[in-house]
């Protein structure tokens, strides 16, 4: 006897009249709140229903996430006076009473600390960037430059949640989640949103990522990340263990379902469809992500494009190549961290390994999508939580540090909907202050849902009594960087 034959078996009168009972209680509730303008509709994106809102320009995502917060003053906001001002108090009318962390907030002394680092200027419009950046600065013409980023968070994993979430408390949607439920798949046999994590060659390659930032929050589960590691076993618990062929896989499987739609008709718990739809994923990923994390057919000048680290699993580079063939494939978000970035002491060692880390890959990707006509509908963002201070932490050090610095700090958009060589928003002499064109995270936020065709004060969804959504109760879309 199967078991879907057995648990048919086991239903009773009993069964059928708690079932009546409870629809008919549900039924009269339903009414009752529906009278009192209290119900909650299901979401759609007139309210929101998946799809877009409007013609979008770009279809896809991949966020280059560096974990740890990049210093902008070594990397993309060139600031020509800091090298006379070395050595210098930072002064107290550019400080503005700014709180600080724990780390830096006893020091007695706040002096300035220049850049080892060059700037060089690149592309048609002589934009300043790092020498550190010497890929980066080929592709400078395809990026806008947003060095006016600001977030009210101040520590780690409460400033990465706001800038994935939109909330420094855990618990709300990604922006992956948010992609995926608002949009859907162009993908039948991956997943919309996938997350692969690199740890960075500098030092400090351990800050925490946990999976509740790739998280669906209160949404359906359907839409949470998935994250893909390196080796021979992507996913875990893909694989079917030995003993089970394919075909027995999908007998169980259509039997699982069985039972699944047979609770669901009595408990009517959405979860119990979803939980169905992820096992119809996993078996199909069983094929699809073999096929995905196969890099043998790709030609000897992909790998010399995305350089010397593409063939080593793991790696940012590896991961860029295997961004590019998920996007290929129709995934909607490919979300890739790279870690190593909270560089409190020993920056001026640790930031040149991280830039070799990234650099090229990043460029390649951005010339792999063009030259196969998808950057034009792919959006590719680079950042991360926060920027650093232009202070050095624990004083004047010839190998120094630099604490967090959520005032301002450089983020920069290529591809879809995103108007190319471009530098938006500027910072003053010490890159503590904005002095032009605020940007904060929630309209960092519009703005990457707009380019993919979505009103960000239309994409909602209703938890007790209240319609979330990615940018809370905030954020405007920044048009001057639209293409």
């Amino acid at each position: 006897m199967t078991p879907f034959e057995t648990i048919t078996q086991q239903l009773t009168r009993r069964h059928f009249f708690q079932g009546t009972g409870s629809c008919l209680g549900l039924a009269a509730l339903s009414s009752l709140l529906a009278r009192d303008g209290l119900a909650a509709s299901s979401p759609d994106l007139s309210g929101p229903t998946p799809g877009p809102h409007f013609a979008p320009k770009a279809k896809r995502v991949v966020y280059l996430f560096q974990s740890g917060g990049p210093s902008h003053l070594e990397l993309l906001d060139f600031k020509p006076r800091l090298p006379e001002l070395h050595g210098t108090e930072l002064p107290d009318s550019i400080r503005q009473g700014q709180r600080l962390t724990g780390m830096t907030s006893g020091q007695k002394s706040f002096p300035v600390v220049a850049p080892k680092f060059k700037f060089q200027r690149a592309g048609q419009n002589g934009t300043w960037i790092s020498e550190l950046l010497p890929h980066t600065a080929k592709v400078i013409d395809e990026l806008c430059i947003i060095r006016s980023v600001n977030t009210e968070a101040i520590n780690h994993d409460p400033a990465i949640t706001y800038i994935q979430t939109g909330s420094q408390q855990p618990g709300r949607p990604s922006l992956g989640s948010w992609l995926s439920y608002g949009l859907g798949s162009d993908a039948r046999d991956l997943p919309a949103f996938v997350v692969m994590i690199s740890h960075g060659s500098g030092a400090d390659a351990n800050q925490g990522l946990l999976d509740r930032l790739w998280g669906s929050g209160f949404i359906p589960s359907s839409h949470q990340g998935v994250k893909l590691r390196a080796g021979s076993d992507p996913v875990l618990y893909l694989n079917d263990p030995p003993g089970i062929d394919r075909e027995l896989r999908r007998t169980m499987l259509d039997g699982l379902a069985q039972l699944n739609e047979l609770k669901r008709g009595t408990a009517h718990d959405q979860e119990i469809a979803t939980r169905i739809a992820q096992y119809e994923m996993a078996f199909r990923m069983q094929a699809s992500v073999p096929e995905l994390t196969d890099l043998s057919q790709e030609p000897a000048s992909t790998f010399d494009l995305y350089g010397p680290e593409s063939n080593k699993p793991g790696t940012f580079a590896a991961n860029c190549l295997l961004a590019r063939r998920m996007l290929e494939r129709g995934v909607r978000m490919v979300q890739l961290y790279h870690r190593g970035w909270d560089q409190h002491g020993a920056l001026a060692t640790n930031i040149p390994k991280q830039c070799r880390d990234v650099d090229q890959p990043q460029a390649a990707l951005i010339a792999d999508l063009k030259q196969r006509g998808l950057l034009e509908d792919t959006l590719v963002i680079w950042g991360g939580e926060f920027g650093r201070t232009v202070y050095g932490q624990g004083g004047l050090k010839d190998d120094y540090g630099r604490d967090h610095h959520g005032r301002c700090f450089s983020v920069w958009l290529a591809g879809g909907g995103i108007r190319p060589g471009t530098v938006y928003g500027a910072t003053d002499d010490y890159g503590y202050n904005i002095t032009e064109h605020p940007v904060h995270i929630h309209d960092l936020n519009a703005t990457i849902l707009h380019c993919l065709g979505i009103d960000h004060e239309r994409l909602t969804f209703r938890q007790q009594g209240r319609d979330y959504r990615l940018t809370d109760v905030h954020g405007n879309v920044v048009k001057d960087v639209l293409a």
